[in-house]
């Protein structure tokens, strides 16, 4: 029995459309700030007033309570608050996203969502396995820690590339990025909460569930005031980073049980309605405050070379701009040819290839588990980080060198899936479609 042939990177349903293109455009002002943020950091920390930059991320802040045996410990530096609570909001977006994919989007329909799955996996397998591979040529205690620094995409970054070089990109294939990023994003908080989490502490993490719990009843019962969310999403934040478990899973949780249905009299669902209000915050202020706090690398002493000779730099930098791409290619490929899939008569493989460099842009996420794997050795966490953030930038050069020899070619898609001769809104291409089925 043959499988049957059916077309992926197609063009997404209006509606899909539409809150693709609102979502991609916050992403994309917060990937223009997030470098901003990143450059500001960089300069200022290999500046002469170096030392004051690394003492402001040094500033410790927040309550530190303890009652007999209970301790609640959330003096935290500034640098901490913005990796542990600004990115828990980062990820509650994310969630969101991969909420909204699962239920409406490619991921709800299981012959369009098995080749981006399959894609994000090898994007995230293949360069933790490159990684693996060259750094155990070190002989540094921890080296081998930082495996999964190379599995993560940062959607923004890549998507303040594309609006540099690449704006006329097919909408489906815009989709195809930010459901690589969603699901690389599951993947990496997964990886989180269970390799690089400190310690286990029971109680505070039975709390977070009956509370994660409490939100879904909520959620289900149709409860709205913020009265009653905010405190409650603040206590499970709490109870989350008390618990061991790194407290940007608390982010993830709280998404993936909002509700995504739309009741009668609802303009839109609680999830699509977060998404909208939050993603500019996110976009906007969590991540360029986390990239101001986590991006500046001190290399006044060693240059930028020396850093990246270390084997665990080699590794990062390798399965960032080598294994990103290769990963989501190969495995795209692999499972399209075998589930009988074929391309979107618009859409060729070196456009496939484009998207798997800008996914090897893991700015923000990499750099969180880089301080997580390297918190106790920081000569590897400079080399760390500092391959990351040249990763970054050759997967964005690559990627970009990609994008404008197809530029002419993407004009031409976006002429035809933008015009709207009747000037109502609505592209051309959607009521010729409603047409053809009618007449069908």
């Amino acid at each position: 029995m043959q499988a049957v042939e059916h077309e992926i990177f197609a063009r997404p349903a209006l509606a899909e459309r539409i809150w693709l293109l609102r979502a991609l455009r916050g992403e994309t002002i917060g990937g223009i700030l997030l470098l901003i943020a990143a450059v500001i950091a960089l300069v200022w920390a290999n500046s002469r007033w170096g030392d004051a930059y690394f003492d402001l991320s040094a500033i410790q802040i927040g309550p530190d309570i303890v009652i007999g045996s209970f301790n609640l410990d959330l003096n935290l530096s500034l640098s901490t608050w913005a990796a542990d609570a600004l990115l828990a909001v980062f990820f509650f977006v994310a969630g969101l996203e991969l909420k909204h994919e699962l239920t409406h989007g490619t991921l709800s329909k299981p012959a369009q969502a098995v080749v981006p799955i399959a894609a994000a996996i090898g994007g995230m397998v293949v360069p933790a396995l490159f990684f693996v591979f060259i750094a155990m040529r070190s002989s540094e205690a921890g080296a081998l820690s930082g495996w999964g620094v190379p599995m993560a995409t940062d959607i923004a970054f890549a998507l303040a590339v594309l609006a540099v070089v690449g704006r006329k990109l097919p909408v489906a294939l815009r989709a195809f990025l930010l459901t690589l990023a969603v699901v690389d994003d599951l993947g990496a908080i997964m990886v989180i909460a269970i390799f690089y989490s400190k310690g286990f502490f029971p109680w505070y993490f039975i709390g977070a569930i009956a509370l994660l719990v409490l939100y879904w009843w909520l959620q289900r019962r149709r409860v709205r005031t913020p009265l009653i969310y905010v405190p409650l999403v603040l206590v499970i934040w709490v109870c989350v980073h008390e618990s061991g478990i790194h407290a940007t899973v608390a982010g993830v949780a709280l998404a993936l049980l909002t509700r995504t249905t739309v009741d009668p009299g609802e303009g839109q669902s609680p999830a699509d309605r977060l998404q909208r209000m939050i993603l500019p915050i996110s976009a906007g202020l969590c991540l360029p405050l986390f990239a101001f706090f986590n991006a500046g690398v001190d290399l006044r002493a060693t240059g930028l070379i020396e850093p990246l000779s270390n084997p665990v730099a080699l590794g990062v930098l390798i399965g960032l701009f080598v294994g990103k791409p290769v990963g989501i290619l190969l495995t795209a490929w692999v499972v399209a040819r075998f589930t009988k899939a074929s391309l979107s008569a618009s859409i060729g493989w070196s456009d496939v290839t484009a998207i798997g460099l800008l996914a090897g842009i893991g700015f923000t996420v990499s750099l969180l588990i880089t301080k997580l794997a390297y918190f106790e050795y920081p000569d590897l966490l400079t080399s760390a980080k500092t391959a990351v953030l040249a990763a970054s930038v050759l997967s964005a050069m690559a990627a970009a060198a990609l994008l404008l020899a197809r530029n002419r070619h993407y004009r031409q898609v976006a002429a035809i899936e933008e015009a709207d001769e009747d000037g109502d809104g609505i592209p051309d291409v959607y009521q010729q479609d409603e047409s053809n089925s009618v007449d069908r």
